[in-house]
């Protein structure tokens, strides 16, 4: 009996696996919003009522998709800061390394990426069952910055401004959200330079750049130095 369930369960997570698979292509296709249960199981040669027991909803499915994709870029920040730690790297180069891959994962998995930071899905809520999924990269940027700052190698350019309560407040559950024992200033510092990330990434990876910025690699190195300055890493190489 167990080895008839083992069985089951095998065959089962090779159908979500290719389910999966064939909604990523239609990711390519037709966007999120576009996303069919009718499609993929008509792509698979299953009739449309079977694969609801795989996935009740085309939300349940545009949740897995969204978990997977957060765990991939994840693993990927996770792996290149083990290989940084590994070889010894200073704090600007991990973190110019941690923004690297972050770049280079998105370039590469274009679709996923506008599926985790584009347009929202009409009538889409993420659950949270993808809030650890989405801290992964976070985490290691926390880290990063933690350890910088506990070894006393943060060198914030200029005073920070006055911070109100109610962003004390939010600072906080960032803070306790990504386990980052450091100040105020320095969260909030950390916080702005993660968005400044992101938001180049998708400036790239979204059209805003062309006929503006042809040397994309050249500006990202610049702009993830600028932005880890303002965390207080000590850049010497630019």
């Amino acid at each position: 009996m167990n080895a008839g369930r083992t069985a089951r369960e095998r065959v089962r997570a090779e159908l979500v696996r290719e389910i999966i698979t064939i909604a990523r292509g239609q990711l390519a296709t037709a966007g999120a919003a576009g996303l069919s249960l009718r499609a993929v199981a008509r792509e698979m040669g299953m009739v449309s009522s079977a694969i609801y027991r795989y996935f009740p909803s085309r939300d349940d499915l545009l949740t897995a998709l969204i978990i997977d994709a957060y765990n991939a870029v994840g693993e990927a920040v996770e792996r290149a800061d083990a290989q940084a730690l590994a070889r010894g790297d200073g704090f600007p180069e991990r973190w110019l390394g941690v923004c690297r891959t972050i770049r280079e994962w998105a370039l590469a998995h274009p679709h996923e990426y506008a599926l985790l930071n584009g347009s929202p899905v009409p009538g889409y809520k993420a659950p949270q069952d993808t809030v650890p999924a989405a801290l992964r990269d976070t985490v290691v940027l926390a880290r990063i910055v933690t350890d910088a700052h506990e070894a006393g190698a943060l060198e914030p350019e200029g005073p920070c401004p006055e911070m109100t309560d109610a962003l004390a407040e939010d600072l906080q559950r960032a803070r306790n959200a990504v386990q980052m024992n450091v100040p105020d200033e320095v969260v909030v510092r950390a916080l702005t330079a993660w968005a400044g990330l992101y938001g180049t990434v998708s400036f790239e990876l979204f059209g805003q750049f062309n006929n503006v910025i042809d040397a994309r690699a050249a500006y990202f190195d610049h702009a993830m130095v600028l932005l880890g300055r303002l965390v207080g890493l000590k850049f010497t190489v630019f």
